[in-house]
């Protein structure tokens, strides 16, 4: 499994960073993983 970060997803898909949010609130994309206590993928 890889895990990208939130600005690479923003590149890829297009999107800003809300809808980006607004898709994973609808479960259109997959939720936020914890990494660490401060990075998040």
């Amino acid at each position: 499994m890889k895990f990208i970060k939130l600005k690479e997803v923003m590149t890829m898909m297009g999107l800003a960073r809300a809808t980006v949010y607004k898709h994973i609130a609808n479960n259109k994309s997959p939720k936020s993983v914890s990494l660490s206590e401060r990075a998040v993928a």
